[in-house]
């Protein structure tokens, strides 16, 4: 039957027995010219959260989770996260919309984004507001609320992107925004910088993620919502809105319980000292008198609020992201019944062009059944070896035009990409650069490829970065190093997947979780990473990569505590991880395979959705 639809690049109306047509997430997509489609299939994100929001089914009522976080990913050009808290986020709702599970999420609007990131010659971090236009990807709702803060009246409004699934199921993203005509400039700019700013200003971020998001969704009709689940404590101011519905509708008493059953609460910070905390000064200038002070200093901590305290007391399932923080969350938190839910990557998200041709072949259906990938053990080797090199030549294409160095498609190429701060140690292969130089010269060709930002207020992560930027101009064209700058996803896509090898080297127990090298694993790269967080539970020494250390945790002397890391770091690279990669081709692919098989059919968000459905959401 003839249908009259918009292009939705240019806005045209096309009739659908004429238009041109491409498939995205299953749907067909109709266009007036090749010139839209071709502007479409370059970046379809921009493109097709306008074209959905009128005719896919986004019933509001049917809604039964509302999922809270301060950041979420949904795509590079959208700057509305900093790094793996936001890109777990976009992966969890990405396979909420595959599984069809009755979410909407609500973040932030960031309008000048984490910060654009440029070096000096020196590896100087540079920053700078990134330039986007939300009306480029995001629908405006008319519906507005309004906030206290600081006894003064804000106004907030919403906009939707529709995160669809891989059968067309659509969940609903809310992006909270106060840059609106009528609020004061300081309340204009609270939704501008993500993690910016002093303790007011991040106080009164929290303050219109957990009130203003539970007043926006039942502003927008989400009446349905039973579980209000809070990723990490930013969203904890979310329970006083709760009690204070509660308590309106029920005068007589405050029903902490009802509250605690509807919330779900997921702790991402393994160390007390990365827990939000706030004065009770600020506190009570900022958001005024939400509860009385006595049930304040009940739930959230007698000297200071604890926003994890908060979450910790209103929650009725509470978990860590791995089951070695779960461990290290009961240390810190002691009686509290904290539970885990191993982390995971979005399949599809993470697996590059290559290796999904390679999978669609023999594992069809992998992609919404990530288990599925356990026959990867009986991929052919020769194409999971050219799948790999069609990766690696795209890497090193990028590294070219981004830096003008050629690095060599034969030579071991170690990747190492995240956000830069010292406890991730991501210097620790460089502690004796010497032996780095020995072994190429026993004929190891080494190169490196490093990414990650450093927080605009963290000194030692910015000197972390100009190091290694100091040893890649000692060695040369012997060992090539490059940096390269704007960390994103695009970017972490084409260095997960076209490394050889994963490094990952954080301090013991500071890990809570990390997912980047089960993004690598997706794509056939074994990871070679210090014991923690998600790595103890997925290493299979030889057979989905390499141990540096042991799990010992607490040593006095952090220096020695590198040393040894160090010295085990150089003795596998060496004797191991080297040889086989040169020498021994088969044995390496044995590794891919079995990274693939072991790890990527487990730790993606496909199976942790449907922890959390089961442990968390249906009880």
């Amino acid at each position: 039957m003839k249908q009259t639809i918009k292009d939705p690049v240019c806005g045209m109306t096309v009739q659908t027995e004429r238009g041109l047509t491409s498939f995205y997430h299953d749907q067909t997509i109709y266009f007036c010219s090749e010139y839209c489609q071709n502007k479409f299939l370059a970046q379809p994100e921009r493109y097709f959260a306008v074209l959905v929001s009128p005719s896919f089914d986004v019933a509001k009522e049917h809604r039964r989770v509302a999922y809270f976080s301060m950041e979420v990913a949904v795509g590079s050009s959208m700057p509305t996260y900093s790094g793996g808290l936001g890109v777990l986020a976009g992966d969890t709702l990405k396979s909420c919309a595959d599984l069809r599970v009755p979410v909407v999420g609500v973040t932030l609007l960031f309008r000048k984004g984490y910060f654009d990131q440029k070096f000096d010659q020196w590896g100087g971090q540079q920053e700078g507001p990134v330039e986007w236009n939300p009306a480029h990807f995001l629908q405006l709702l008319p519906e507005m609320v309004q906030v206290e803060i600081e006894q003064r009246t804000v106004q907030v409004r919403a906009w939707q992107y529709n995160i669809v699934g891989l059968s067309g199921y659509v969940v609903p993203l809310i992006l909270l925004d106060t840059d609106v005509d009528g609020n004061a400039d300081d309340d204009r700019a609270l939704t501008h910088y993500l993690y910016g700013g002093d303790q007011k200003y991040r106080l009164s971020q929290e303050l219109l993620l957990g009130i203003g998001g539970v007043r926006m969704l039942r502003a927008l009709g989400y009446g349905g919502v039973e579980k209000f689940h809070m990723n990490e404590g930013h969203a904890g101011l979310l329970v006083l809105e709760l009690l204070n519905r509660q308590k309106e509708e029920q005068p007589a008493e405050w029903d902490f319980e009802l509250v605690r059953n509807q919330c779900v609460f997921t702790t991402h910070t393994p160390v007390p000292a990365g827990h939000d905390k706030f004065e009770y000064d600020l506190v009570e200038r900022v958001l005024g008198q939400v509860v009385p002070f006595e049930i304040m200093q009940m739930l959230g901590g007698q000297d200071r609020l604890n926003m994890t305290l908060l979450a910790l007391n209103l929650s009725r399932y509470v978990n860590g992201v791995a089951k070695r923080h779960e461990e290290v969350s009961r240390e810190m938190f002691p009686g509290y019944p904290i539970n885990h839910i191993t982390n995971g990557v979005h399949s599809w998200t993470w697996t590059c062009d290559s290796f999904k041709a390679l999978y669609d072949r023999y594992i069809p259906g992998w992609a919404n059944d990530p288990a599925m990938l356990r026959k990867a053990v009986s991929l052919p080797k020769d194409e999971v070896w050219a799948a790999h090199s069609e990766a690696k030549a795209r890497l090193l294409a990028v590294v070219k035009e981004r830096t003008g160095v050629a690095l060599s498609a034969d030579a071991l190429t170690i990747g190492f990409a995240r956000r830069a701060t010292q406890y991730k140690r991501a210097d620790l292969v460089f502690s004796d650069v010497q032996r780095l130089h020995n072994l190429v010269r026993q004929g190891y060709p080494l190169q490196f490829v490093f990414a990650g930002k450093a927080h605009p207020r963290d000194d030692m992560g910015k000197e972390l970065i100009r190091r290694i930027v100091a040893v890649a101009r000692q060695t040369g064209d012997q060992i090539p190093i490059v940096y390269l700058e704007n960390y994103d996803l695009d970017l972490a896509r084409q260095i997960i997947s076209g490394a050889d090898l994963w490094l990952n080297t954080p301090q013991r127990p500071l890990e809570a979780s990390g997912t980047s090298g089960m993004k690598a694993a997706y794509n056939g790269v074994p990871s070679f990473s210090t014991l923690d967080g998600w790595w103890i539970e997925g290493c299979l020494e030889g057979q989905t990569g390499w141990a540096i250390g042991g799990q010992e945790t607490g040593a006095a002397d952090a220096d020695s505590v590198n040393q040894r890391d160090a010295e085990d770091l150089y003795q596998k690279l060496e004797n191991v991880i080297a040889p086989m990669f040169y020498q021994q081709r088969q044995s390496w692919l044995d590794v891919m395979r079995q990274t693939i098989a072991l790890n990527a059919s487990y730790f993606n968000t496909h199976r942790m959705v449907q922890q959390y459905v089961t442990n968390a959401y249906l009880p």
